[in-house]
């Protein structure tokens, strides 16, 4: 059957039996069997009324065995049944009749409700036909049940819905106009949920503005059947303004005619003032639109111009990290190359020596050594540029300086040029290498003076500027500025950018090295200043050396100035370098002089012979050497001797930061001269310590000093030009 499937937990309808006496339940049983259910015997009649269920189909008893028996518990079941449920009884009775005539029968009648008598006896089609009859009004029963739950279920989830999408219901019969609204539809118009709202007072409560709109279309959706669709104004009991919007349907009966509207509202408020703030919002998009253009614009051209900014950084960064690293390799050059030249100008001034009675062989010597000299003067340039020469910085008045250059200036630049000098005398000294500046000097005169072939005017001024600020290559201070200007041919703006690159020259073969604009460069910046050059072809160059400005102090003669004598004595010398040519030369200048020499190629070998008890009268040793450098054996010998004397020779001023040791300097390359003159000093330094020179810690500038003589001396003839 196809009503079988709404029994609850059963494929098959049950049944309940109660009829003790003789055979009837096994009769019962078969037929019931017979009529397409199962069934259940009850032992008695309390198992009878616990037995009854929603899931029994039928309930048979017999009528002896009921009646004087308690049927409160089964009345009790019966009057407390679902209104779907009615459940059906089959009585076998043995005597027939209404009531007046069989009064137990009108008793069970009232007690059971559905109920049909079966008079005995009866034939078994009879009990199966009304067995089956009672089974089919059953099956009925459950199906009612069943479409009931399924609307219940619906209509909790169409409350859920509602709530959910925070929708109001609402009802109106068109009979009587009587309105029913939930809870939320009485809340969109700000009202209560425990309140009553009429038709009149969802009406009045529209906004005057709106509310013929409101009555006209609901006219047409009576009239005509249409869906009510609308949004307006509400004016809640607060006097507060809000949107609501509604949405209904035509309700009608089976026969067609109208019966009721049905539908639901919501609260549109918020969305409603988004909407007018966006509306407000797009009425002045256009001006925002060109203000934000404008802004987008500007925005745009301040990236293009720190683009075109980052990008000059760059070029600036690559040309610097380029400028360092060629200083770097020509630094490490220069000081190999210095070495070498020791070796050369050492023997060459001992061969001298022997050949003195020669005329031819004293020529040759001489032209070797000029040729030497010539080399160290160019190392003395690849130094420069490269920012690891020696200088020897002090307090120098650049007016005086470049007055007494006057008549050495014009012998350079010839008679076809005119020299105009413009110098304040009441300037500040800067703190400079005098003779590396004279030497700057002078090779900007004669490159003024190469790019004046037709002649002009040399302008040498000097001037004073205040650094304020980042400005690059320049810290904050005082400096003073040399400008050496010329009105010759000029320079476009690709060789401008690489004027001070090394071994870059603009004149002809064989007449500059491309190194004197490198070395200015490298000598403005190891003073902590810096070399600006402006060029216009046709118009003239103009070279501007910054240099750091310092306060007045008194002059300390310096070291070189002291007038020291010969040490008269034979002295026992250890001389520590790790090139045995090198070593090999100074032995022999040294012994030339008349001194007894010890050799060590290393400093442990030479912190050994100190250590062994051998006395020394004075030690010579090469700064950097593998394994212990000059300064950590001269730190470890004065720990044995503290007043042993040291001289450090070096190939340029390369101590690394941190080395603070104070000890004469000799610059490679050097000659016997100089060797002996150095020896001098060291040994009257232990006995008799002379005055430091001034000039490193003035004005705070931090190049590198030093006590050496300078190359450059022999270099005054002015051939050391671009």
């Amino acid at each position: 059957m196809a009503g079988i499937a709404a029994i609850p937990n059963s494929v098959k309808p049950k049944a309940l039996i109660y009829a003790p006496a003789g055979r009837d339940a096994q009769v019962a049983v078969s037929l019931i069997e017979e009529a397409g259910l199962s069934s259940i015997a009850a032992a008695d009649l309390n198992v009878f009324a616990s037995s009854l269920k929603d899931d029994i189909a039928l309930g048979v008893l017999t009528e002896e065995a009921v009646r004087w028996s308690d049927l409160k518990p089964i009345a009790a079941w019966v009057s407390a049944q679902p209104s779907w449920s009615d459940l059906p009884f089959i009585v076998l009775t043995t005597r027939g009749g209404g009531p007046e005539r069989n009064p137990a029968a009108a008793r069970l009648s009232e007690v059971l409700g559905n109920v049909t008598f079966l008079e005995r006896p009866f034939h078994a089609t009879s009990f199966i036909s009304i067995a089956r009859t009672a089974l089919k009004g059953r099956l009925r029963q459950y199906e009612a049940r069943a479409q009931l739950e399924a609307l219940a279920e619906g209509e909790r989830r169409l409350q859920t819905a509602l709530a959910a999408g925070r929708l109001g219901a609402w009802e109106l019969e068109l009979s009587s106009m009587a309105l029913s609204a939930s809870a939320t539809c009485k809340a969109v118009f700000g009202r209560s949920p425990d309140e009553d709202v009429t038709r009149e007072d969802l009406i009045a409560s529209i906004h005057p503005d709106d509310r013929d709109l409101v009555l006209e279309r609901l006219r047409r959706t009576i009239d005509t059947g249409r869906d009510y669709s609308i949004e307006h104004r509400t004016i809640w009991p607060d006097g507060s303004l809000h949107w609501t919007e509604v949405h209904a349907q035509l309700y009608s009966d089976r026969y067609g005619s109208a019966r009721k509207l049905v539908g639901v509202c919501s609260d549109t408020t918020a969305r409603k003032t988004i909407e007018e703030n966006l509306r407000r919002l797009n009425e002045n998009l256009e001006e925002r639109v060109r203000e934000r253009t404008k802004e987008v614009n500007a925005a745009h051209q301040t990236l293009l111009e720190e683009v075109a900014q980052r990008e000059r950084a760059e070029e600036q960064l690559r040309q610097s990290q380029k400028m360092e690293a060629i200083g770097q390799l020509t630094g490490g050059v220069a000081h190999d190359f210095n070495n070498l030249l020791m070796v050369v100008l050492g023997n060459l001034e001992l061969l001298g020596k022997h050949v003195a009675g020669d005329a031819k062989a004293t020529r040759l010597v001489d032209g070797a050594l000029q040729g030497a000299r010539r080399g160290a003067a160019l190392t003395q340039r690849l130094l420069a540029f490269a920012r690891q020469q020696d200088l020897q910085v002090k307090p120098v008045d650049l007016a005086e300086l470049v007055s007494g250059m006057k008549d050495l200036l014009r012998r350079s630049v010839g008679s076809s040029i005119s020299i105009e000098i413009n110098m304040p005398t009441s300037l500040p000294p800067a703190l400079v290498d005098a003779n590396q500046l004279e030497l700057a000097l002078l090779n900007l005169a004669v490159n003024a003076r190469d790019a004046m072939p037709d002649g002009g005017t040399l302008s040498i001024s000097l001037r004073e500027e205040n650094v304020a600020g980042d400005k690059g290559d320049l810290g904050e201070g005082l400096y003073l500025v040399l400008a050496v200007a010329d009105c010759g041919t000029g320079m476009d703006a690709e060789t401008l950018k690489k004027a001070v690159d090394p071994f870059f020259s603009t004149k002809e073969l064989g007449k500059g090295t491309g190194l004197g604009l490198s070395m200015i460069h490298g000598l403005a910046v190891q003073l902590d200043g810096a070399l600006r050059l402006t060029s216009e072809l046709g118009v003239g160059t103009t070279a501007e050396l910054w240099l750091p400005a310092t306060a007045w102090r008194t002059e300390v003669p310096a070291e070189s100035e002291v007038t020291v004598e010969q040490a008269a004595s034979r002295l026992k010398i250890l001389l520590v370098d790790d090139d045995a040519l090198i070593a090999m030369s100074s032995v022999d200048m040294l012994e030339d002089l008349g001194h007894e020499v010890v050799e060590a190629n290393s400093g442990s070998q030479a912190l050994e012979l100190i250590s062994s008890g051998q006395h020394f009268d004075l030690v010579i040793s090469d700064y950097s050497m593998p394994g212990m450098t000059g300064a950590q054996l001269a730190q470890a010998a004065r720990d044995i001797y503290p007043a042993l004397p040291i001289v450090l020779a070096t190939g340029y001023a390369d101590l690394p930061s941190g080395t603070d040791i104070d000890l004469p300097r000799l610059a490679k390359p050097y000659n016997q001269a100089q060797l002996a003159k150095e020896i001098a000093k060291a040994m009257v330094r232990e006995t008799a310590p002379l005055p430091r020179s001034g000039g490193g810690d003035a004005g705070g500038s931090k190049p590198r000093l030093s006590k050496a003589n300078d190359v450059s001396d022999e270099i005054g003839d002015g051939t050391c030009v671009v």
